[in-house]
């Protein structure tokens, strides 16, 4: 994950970037061309901190999978091949283990009190998992209510949920498009045979191309996404291609592509290691990135998040939650929330997360933790912001973090905007010439004058986030 102490140098070596699956995230996690600003679409609010508004977001935890893939670390529960739920998710594929599950996360949802008395509603849910489409949409539907009666719900919410192939049919579908979900994300991974069988997977191509069709067939659905990884084992730049080529064949409105992370205590991490045939090496995972890259931005698609592309409008809203740094509720097993700069973490075990509801309701439950200081929120505000194509904005951190400290950071990649790895652009978001970046610097009093923002470029300077966010992290917490 995050390497430090990078040595201060005009050029770095090829890396991928961190795979960030969007989560809530247990703890610091992260990881176009140089010519214009990052897209037609408008930019979202700047990460500061505190967050100016109660949580309007809430992540829900389904754990259940048919079986754990080889490179999972998510806390799950696997069901087991018959899992696979009956047409129309009726009482039969109501596994009991989901519906007790089901009703723990209710007691938590409960007994959790809403920060604000103003009655702020939540304006995403993201019910991740897991599989999160082997709950059968009553019990889903039930979660809803539950938010709803807790902290309510704005009139057009974007509700997601995962789902993987095989897991659902045209009826499920319906089902839970009809209680409110109104965005799928799809977790295809890839369009091969072989690789899917290699990495664990419990659906096959054949399911992926039956799940397609059943997702762009159902009436009122408009908005999903689909998941890709890269830099699997075995994975050639052929295989890579033609799966991007059936992606885009599909028409999504957003596609994820992750980059394969070896992640210890999994199938994988026993099996390979990082960078060793049969994965790809680093310069091979490289050249995935910037294939996926070229190839979804020529369909149409804007990269905003360094693992996130999307048709116009049709960014994640919810993922921006964390981007942004913005508060959210979390609920179930394993998952985070984020609430006036504290994170807290639920037990990854289904026996502890019990006990941990009933201490909730009991009002005996103690978090230790300690709230973040403005080092942690600088640190935070830039590793997120420079995910993202609308980069950092060098007025409001000027203004949170003080001059001195912007001033710095833009000393410290006053190289890379040189070779175009960094972007600085103005007030309009247009990019600019290094001579203007330099100009702004040489004046203390006068910084900011003509750089309003700078952001990595695409791909080269998303490529090297990891060791660009770590030269930053130097520089606020040396």
């Amino acid at each position: 994950m995050l390497r430090l102490a990078f040595p201060l140098v005009s050029h770095l070596p090829r890396t991928k970037p961190a795979a960030v699956r969007p989560r809530p995230p247990l703890a610091r996690r992260y990881a176009s061309s140089a010519s214009t600003s990052a897209s037609s679409f408008s930019p979202p609010p700047s990460p500061l901190l505190p967050p100016p508004l109660p949580p309007a977001s809430a992540y829900v935890h389904l754990p259940f999978c048919r079986k754990r893939c080889h490179y999972c670390d998510f806390p799950i529960v696997a069901l087991g091949s018959s899992s696979a739920p009956s047409p129309g998710g009726g009482e039969a594929a109501e596994d009991p283990r989901i519906v007790d599950y089901v009703q723990l996360l209710l007691r938590e949802v409960s007994a959790t009190r809403p920060v604000s008395d103003d009655g702020v509603p939540l304006e995403t849910v993201f019910f991740g998992g897991g599989t999160p489409s082997l709950v059968p949409p009553r019990l889903v539907a039930t979660i809803l209510d539950a938010l709803r009666a807790r902290f309510g719900l704005s009139a057009c919410p974007e509700v997601s949920i995962e789902m993987d192939p095989g897991t659902f049919d045209a009826a499920r579908l319906r089902e839970l498009v009809g209680v409110g979900v109104n965005r799928v994300s799809l977790g295809v991974q890839a369009f091969q045979e072989d690789l899917l069988r290699a990495c664990g997977r419990a659906h096959g191509v054949k399911e992926v191309h039956e799940a397609v069709g059943i997702v762009t067939a159902c009436e009122g659905l408009q908005n999903w996404s689909m998941d890709l990884i890269s830099s699997l084992p075995n994975q050639t730049q052929e295989m890579w291609e033609e799966s991007l080529r059936c992606t885009v064949d599909a028409r999504p409105t957003h596609v994820s592509v992750y980059d394969l992370q070896i992640e210890q205590g999994t199938k994988f991490g026993q099996m390979y290691s990082p960078g060793v045939f049969p994965l790809p090496s680093d310069t091979e995972s490289a050249n995935f990135y910037k294939i996926a890259s070229k190839r979804l931005s020529e369909a149409g698609y804007n990269h905003y998040e360094i693992s996130s592309y999307c048709k116009p409008g049709y960014e994640c809203k919810h993922n921006l939650t964390y981007w942004q740094n913005r508060p959210f509720y979390a609920f179930g097993l394993g998952s985070a929330s984020y609430i006036n700069g504290i994170r807290y973490s639920r037990p990854r075990r289904t026996k502890e997360y019990a006990e941990w509801v009933q201490k909730l309701e009991d009002g005996t439950w103690c978090h230790e933790s300690r709230s973040s200081d403005m080092k942690d929120m600088a640190l935070d505000v830039v590793m997120l912001s420079l995910r993202t194509a609308w980069g950092l904005d060098l007025q409001s951190f000027s203004k949170s973090f003080g001059k001195s400290l912007a001033l710095s950071l833009c000393n410290t990649f006053k190289p890379f905007v040189e070779s175009g790895l960094v972007i600085a652009m103005d007030m309009d978001r247009r990019a600019l010439p290094h001579i203007d970046f330099e100009l702004d610097l040489q004046n203390e009093d006068d910084f900011g004058s003509r750089v309003a923002f700078i952001r990595l470029s695409d791909p080269d300077g998303f490529l090297l986030s990891n060791e660009l966010i770590s030269l930053a992290f130097g520089i606020i917490s040396p």
